[in-house]
């Protein structure tokens, strides 16, 4: 069983994770209750990570930059893996609370539920739930994360692989009473796991799994995706396949790319790629899609600034 491949924790820790720390049962689509039982609603935007004029580099610190700049979410970033503790954590979920911040985590980069190597996938498996127990203490909604590479098998295969391993996951988070949604993102490669049709399939079939649409890896990827009909195509494939819902809590990335014949090759500002982010915010704005919009781009804040000046003009 998986709980015990990847290590029995003691009694004490494990009731801690009995009770549900964040419950999206008790929030309406697109909103969250605020500290003095307000809510805040529509579609947020914030930065992946601290932003960088963070006075204090932490993410208490970002919290309470992004306040000061007048944004609405953050991605904390376990990318490098999961350092923050347990009382770290729970501070965190009682700043953002405080201010009606919402958070996001992002898992490890490290993490491959495709690989050959059982114990390769065991420990991936590992990564996602100690970024989800992580997270569940900051009061984040959810954890994205790059699901797996193909490495040469059939798609087809390697879904099928990467959504048993997955389920799994989900299972062990049930057991340990941790609601949180779980997201495998668009990937910007073509040798990763990670299409839209991928990811619809695997939020349709899995309970507590939903999309991170990365619409900048997508136009990587693909060579296209960067018109208004054509990001009104993706938001017309989620609500058929996932309901009305899908587009009431959307987790979204964006970003400048830059990319070449096998997809993404870094990512860039707004103003440097040929990435037109305008036509996106004008069908986000139109489909009146809620949830968070995080920018990765390297200028973090200032290219969120200009996403919600945007947005809120249009």
């Amino acid at each position: 069983m998986l709980y015990f491949a990847l290590g029995q924790r003691s009694s004490g820790v494990e009731q801690r994770f009995r009770k549900p720390l964040v419950d999206s049962s008790n929030l309406s689509a697109g909103s969250v209750i605020l500290g003095d039982g307000t809510r805040m609603t529509g579609l947020l935007f914030g930065t992946a990570g601290a932003p960088r004029s963070t006075w204090t580099p932490s993410t208490v610190g970002g919290i309470e930059r992004i306040v000061e700049l007048g944004l609405g979410c953050m991605e904390i970033e376990f990318v490098r893996g999961v350092k923050m503790r347990e009382t770290a954590a729970r501070l965190v979920g009682e700043v953002a609370v405080r201010t009606g911040v919402r958070l996001s985590a992002h898992a490890p980069y490290y993490i491959n539920l495709n690989s050959q190597d059982i114990e390769k996938v065991r420990a991936s498996q590992g990564r996602i739930l100690q970024a989800a127990r992580i997270a569940a203490l900051c009061h984040a909604e959810s954890v994205v994360f790059h699901p797996a590479f193909y490495m040469g098998q059939p798609p087809e295969a390697v879904y099928e692989t990467v959504r048993q391993h997955l389920d799994e996951v989900l299972s062990q988070l049930e057991r340990e009473n941790i609601r949180i949604c779980i997201r495998p993102e668009v990937t910007g490669k073509s040798s990763q796991l990670g299409t839209i049709e991928e990811l619809v399939n695997l939020s349709a079939g899995l309970k507590g799994v939903s999309p991170c649409i990365d619409f900048s890896h997508w136009h990587a990827r693909t060579g296209k995706f960067n018109s208004y009909p054509e990001f009104e195509a993706v938001l017309l494939q989620l609500r058929q396949r996932l309901g009305d819902e899908a587009l009431e809590n959307m987790h979204i990335h964006v970003s400048g790319i830059n990319y070449g014949q096998k997809g993404e090759l870094n990512h860039l500002n707004l103003e440097e790629s040929d990435f037109k982010y305008m036509e996106l915010l004008g069908v986000l704005k139109d489909y009146n899609v809620k949830g968070m919009l995080i920018c990765e781009s390297p200028n973090l804040e200032e290219d969120a600034l200009r996403l919600q000046a945007v947005y809120k003009g249009l």
